[in-house]
């Protein structure tokens, strides 16, 4: 199973990543977590100790330079297209039980359809990852699914897109879609978070029509006291890890 999992930044996406990765862990589940998003924190969530100092693949310049013969930052010139990245995920991940994370860093921008030894290395491995390994994969996406392409698209399970009651939210997740759709990316589900109400389930039915909604999680100040004190949204008392054990059966 190869989950994406997108939103707007604010929405609770890293809190829904971490929880769906922490519940496949306890039901005994291999699980590579991939923190793809640059403003996220996914090891943090997931409880993963000294989180902070996690390196991001992206600032390994020595690892880069080995594995792509370029230097990081450069743009154009010669260097290796196709990197060896197989030996990566069990390399660089830290570890919980049986969860492994590897935290990806951001892909360098230069103009339009940057081609960068960072970029090249990151997608590369992203590929592999999607492509090539047995374990359940679970990536934490930045709005706007960068690290995906279409080499990988295909075999992406699911793109679970968390949403809010808000016409912000609304709009990302109508913009996810349309740059899913241009990879060939199909498979779309929502998640809506910080639900306060009835009607707060069917403003985003309302307004995402075409989206197939796999679930809703109520607003919970013990997820929010979780964020803010740098603890696992798993290990709080919260109705949440029940209804992500129900949405794991609609995936």
């Amino acid at each position: 199973m190869k989950i994406a999992i997108s939103g707007k930044g604010g929405v609770g996406k890293t809190t829904f990543a971490a929880l769906l990765i922490r519940t496949l862990n306890e039901h005994g589940k291999h699980v590579l977590a991939i923190d793809a998003d640059p403003d996220a924190n996914l090891a943090a969530a997931l409880g993963i100790p000294d989180a902070d100092k996690i390196t991001p693949i992206a600032e390994m310049k020595d690892l880069i330079f080995e594995r792509t013969e370029a230097k990081p930052g450069s743009i154009g010139g010669f260097f290796k297209l196709n990197p060896k990245v197989d030996d990566l995920p069990d390399a660089l991940s830290a570890r919980l039980d049986n969860i492994k994370l590897m935290r990806l860093g951001g892909i360098k921008k230069g103009g339009s359809g940057c081609l960068c030894p960072e970029s090249t290395l990151l997608r590369a491995l992203m590929t592999h990852v999607v492509l090539a390994r047995n374990e359940v994969v679970i990536m934490d996406m930045e709005a706007g699914i960068e690290h995906l392409g279409r080499a990988t698209a295909s075999a992406v399970d699911k793109l679970i897109v968390v949403v809010e009651p808000g016409r912000r939210s609304i709009d990302t997740a109508g913009h996810i879609h349309k740059l899913a759709s241009e990879i060939g990316l199909k498979a779309i589900a929502v998640v809506g978070n910080k639900i306060r109400s009835k009607k707060d389930e069917e403003f985003l039915q309302k307004h995402l029509k075409d989206f197939e909604f796999i679930g809703f999680i109520p607003y919970d100040d013990a997820l929010i006291e979780a964020d803010l004190d740098g603890v696992s949204p798993f290990d709080v008392d919260s109705t949440a890890t029940t209804i992500v054990t129900q949405m794991i059966s609609n995936l």
